[in-house]
């Protein structure tokens, strides 16, 4: 990765721990929640801090507040006047990136997911009530840096559009997940799948684009274009990301969870597309897989299966090919060595 990159990455961690510091600091507790009645304590507050920091610190790839920088520069190099200043674009990347660790926060409660980023489910450390409280507090929260930034009431309101948009059709795509991995017989056509996932897993890299676009100069028109560019690409790497759950395993999970918790993901469309007598197959793996957890031998099963007709190898050229394709469209070589360099070795 560019050398570069890391001191971008290096001030967006800085300005992420401004904006949720490890403590209610009476500034930051003022700025986010105005003045409190007498009998609120810091050790209230906490609870909410405290399960979104902790897994805000195991790290993560920072990719998308990074999409948001490198578009606001990108920007900003082709308009004559950009809206934020680079401290100001700096300090709206906790934008995308409390946004994302709320979602996963409340993804792992609804799939039951044991571990993230290789630690205990938040919702197993701080018990299912508290994070999914503090993940629902993050969502909001993340728009109090909209709050102090020193712009019109105009340019504010753009950012609030852009980001409650994306927001609701993360929870979309959420919703269209859900329903199928709670229905083991419903197989979603490859339109719908991508649908979902352009919804859940793109509308965060189309938030950061539209976000970085816009603190650019770039009008609204302009950044919906770049952020439709950056939602295809979250596709490819939503894609990229099924495949490693089915062969090596993400990292920080187990391999093939995503067949215990019932996830219809592209290796598993393609084989029920092009084996339709066998969804029963799939159904059956899957439903025992649920009953029995990671180690139960229905995931092997259903791995091996997927692997006799090349299922796997073909969604990750898809999802390779899509990342390629994209890239390329935001003429900008920043921009496309990112995202190239985010494709793991075995796909390029």
């Amino acid at each position: 990765m560019n050398k570069d990159f890391s001191v971008r990455l290096n001030n967006i961690e800085q300005y992420l721990t401004k904006a949720l510091p490890p403590n209610a600091e009476k500034d930051w507790t003022m700025r986010s929640f105005g003045k409190l009645p007498d009998g609120v304590t810091a050790e209230h507050i906490k609870n909410l801090i405290e399960p979104n920091k902790a897994l805000i610190e195991l790290g993560g790839k920072r990719w998308r507040p990074l999409l948001l920088i490198l578009c606001y520069e990108t920007a900003k190099n082709q308009h004559s006047e950009s809206a934020l200043t680079e401290e100001q674009a700096y300090s709206i990347t906790p934008l995308v990136e409390f946004a994302h660790t709320a979602s996963l926060i409340q993804d792992d409660i609804e799939d039951k997911s044991d571990l993230r980023r290789g630690k205990p489910a938040a919702y197993i450390t701080y018990g299912l009530d508290t994070a999914l409280n503090a993940a629902s507090w993050l969502y909001f929260e993340a728009t109090a840096c909209i709050n102090e930034l020193k712009i019109s009431a105009e340019k504010k309101l753009e950012l609030y559009k852009v980001y409650s948009s994306e927001l609701r059709k993360l929870h979309l795509g959420q919703a269209m997940d859900i329903f199928w991995h709670r229905n083991p017989s419903v197989f979603p056509s490859k339109q719908e799948y991508f649908a979902m996932v352009k919804s859940k897993t793109g509308t965060l890299a189309s938030l950061a684009a539209k976000l970085g676009c816009i603190a650019g100069g770039m009008n609204f028109e302009q950044a919906n274009i770049y952020g439709d560019i950056a939602s295809n690409i979250g596709i490819g790497f939503q894609i990229i990301d099924d495949v490693i759950n089915l062969t090596t395993g993400n990292p920080g999970k187990k391999r093939g969870d995503d067949i215990v918790e019932g996830k219809k993901s592209l290796p598993i469309i393609i084989y029920s597309q092009k084996h339709a007598d066998d969804k029963s197959k799939l159904e059956d793996f899957m439903m025992r897989a649920s009953k029995e957890g990671i180690e139960s031998p229905a995931v092997e099963d259903c791995i091996k299966l997927l692997e006799t007709d090349s299922c796997i190898k073909e969604a990750a050229s898809r999802g390779s090919k899509i990342i390629y394709d994209n890239s390329k469209l935001f003429a900008s070589s920043s921009i496309e060595e990112l995202f190239i360099s985010m494709i793991p070795e075995a796909f390029r």
